[in-house]
Formats: structure tokens, C-alpha cells, sequence
């Protein structure tokens, strides 16, 4: 066959020919297209929301926490109590008994604090006391702030992955209802006119 009367004339066509870009692409719906754009806002929003999200919240609940800290630091101190009776039973868990110290003012005071199974009665035992002395848990610590942090910025973190996996699944769901809808209108403007040419 001579070149002139091949149907390449100017050499195969390229696969590319009709096709330019993405959005030339004559066989993508408008659907298609919202779609394409959707789903590169939220892996963006995911990108860059998720670490700023986790971050800021992260550091926010460490300062607050911190704060917290030092506050209870400047509120609660430790004293020496003796145990005004025995603590029975045996085991690791720390159990409830009375104990009597006497503050800085010299005043003799009495409280329950938790005390290790097996303490004898006049047993010294440090405990925390507040302000006012009343006997209270230990003050947070630094590392309550730290794993505070963390725990709330994992779950902003989880918050933010999470909402945009459900709006992509929303997102998906609206377009191929839409999609299915508009099918089901085009077959049924155009099996009518298939099924009469095979009819007798």
C-alpha cells in the first residue's frame, strides 16, 4: 500500500490527540469533574489540617495542663502523719485509714489517706495536704501534661481524618445517586427506541 493511500497520512495518531487535559476529556460527566476537584480539597484539607489540628490542640491542652500543675505544686506540700491505727489486709491496693499530724501552726490534725495494707499503728506515712489541711492526692506532674497533650492532639488528629473520610463518603454517595438517576433516565429514553428494531 503506497503512503498515499494509507490512512495514517501524517504518521499514527498520538494518544493524546483529543485529550489535552483532564478536564478536555469529553467523556467526563460534570459529576466527574466535581468529584476529581472534591476529593483533592480534602486530601488537602487532610494534609494540612490534620497536622495543625493535632498540633494546636496538643499544645493547648499541655499549657492548660501545665498550668493546672503549677498550681496544684504551689497549693499542696507534703507532711510526715503517723497512723492512728493498723491497716489490715495484704495485697498491693492502698487502703483508707486515719492518720494525725500537726501543721506548721502547731495545730494537731487528723485526715484519711490511702496507706499500704500491713502498716502498723504509728507508722509514719507521708501524705499531701492542701491549704487549708485537708489531706489530698498528689499534686500533677509534668508528665500528666505531656501525656494529656498527646491524647488530645491524637484525637483532633482522629477528629479531623474522620471527618473528611465522612464527607468524601457523603461526597460519593450524593454523586452516584445522581449518577444512577440520570442512567436510569437515558435507558429509558433509549430502550424504547432499541427494542423497536428488533420487533417483528
Amino acid at each position: 500500500m503506497s503512503a498515499q493511500g494509507s490512512p495514517y497520512t501524517s504518521g499514527p495518531p498520538s494518544r493524546h490527540d483529543g485529550h489535552a487535559s483532564r478536564g478536555a476529556n469529553p467523556l467526563r460527566r460534570p459529576s466527574d469533574r466535581f468529584e476529581w476537584w472534591c476529593r483533592r480539597v480534602l486530601l488537602v484539607v487532610l494534609l494540612l489540617g490534620l497536622p495543625a489540628a493535632a498540633v494546636s490542640a496538643g499544645t493547648t491542652a499541655y499549657e492548660a495542663s501545665m498550668d493546672t500543675v503549677r498550681a496544684q505544686a504551689a497549693e499542696r506540700h507534703q507532711v510526715t502523719a503517723r497512723l492512728t491505727s493498723d491497716v489490715k489486709g495484704d495485697g498491693w491496693a492502698t487502703r483508707p485509714a486515719q492518720v494525725r499530724w500537726t501543721d506548721a501552726a502547731g495545730v494537731v490534725r487528723t485526715g484519711a489517706a490511702l496507706v499500704e495494707p500491713g502498716t502498723a499503728k504509728g507508722d509514719t506515712v507521708r501524705v499531701w495536704v492542701d491549704r487549708e489541711g485537708d489531706v489530698t492526692g498528689p499534686p500533677a506532674s509534668e508528665l500528666n501534661a505531656t501525656t494529656s497533650g498527646w491524647l488530645v492532639g491524637g484525637m483532633a488528629a482522629f477528629g479531623v481524618a474522620a471527618a473528611s473520610g465522612a464527607a468524601w463518603a457523603g461526597t460519593r454517595r450524593v454523586l452516584d445517586r445522581r449518577r444512577y438517576a440520570q442512567w436510569d433516565a437515558e435507558w429509558n429514553a433509549v430502550e424504547p427506541r432499541w427494542s423497536a428494531r428488533f420487533r417483528p
